[in-house]
């Protein structure tokens, strides 16, 4: 996880949001990804889909069985559902997104009866505190860059 909050930083230094991922299949690091939609220029440049595409492209495989993704925040639903249609076995992750976290949201799914045709272990809350730190940090630069902006 301490990778992938270095990872969070890179993409804050680029004036992303800060978050960053990694893929490791059997003790090694498989992929790693950090935000860069803005300057990519691609919605979907978010940090775990960056470590899912390496990861898959290194072990020549879409199916990423057995892998865990770590995240510095939980992800939204389109980065989950990549993690699910990958087949990844574990997810972990920092800080929780309640605005766009979709873990909770799948969970909620699941008890209402939806059915899916893959499952994925979880666990939140691995270095929270940095996560939402990194988070809280690059969110009030950018309102004060903003109001200096404004003035």
């Amino acid at each position: 996880m301490r990778l992938a909050l270095d990872l969070a930083g890179r993409a804050g230094t680029l004036g992303e949001v800060p978050v960053g991922a990694l893929v490791v299949v059997d003790g090694e690091v498989a992929g790693r990804g950090f935000n860069h939609p803005i300057g990519s220029c691609d919605p979907t440049a978010h940090a775990e889909i960056a470590a899912l595409r390496e990861a898959s492209r290194k072990l020549s495989n879409y199916r990423l069985g057995g892998a865990t993704l770590y995240t510095t925040v939980e992800p939204c639903i389109m980065c989950l559902g990549a993690a699910l249609h990958a087949r990844v076995g574990r997810l972990v992750f920092g800080a929780p997104d309640p605005k766009v976290g979709a873990v909770a949201e799948l969970e909620r799914l699941r008890g209402s009866g939806a059915m899916f045709n893959h499952r994925l272990d979880w666990l939140g809350g691995v270095l929270a505190a940095e996560s939402s730190a990194l988070l809280r940090g690059f969110f009030e630069q950018r309102r004060t860059t903003r109001a200096e902006t404004v003035s």
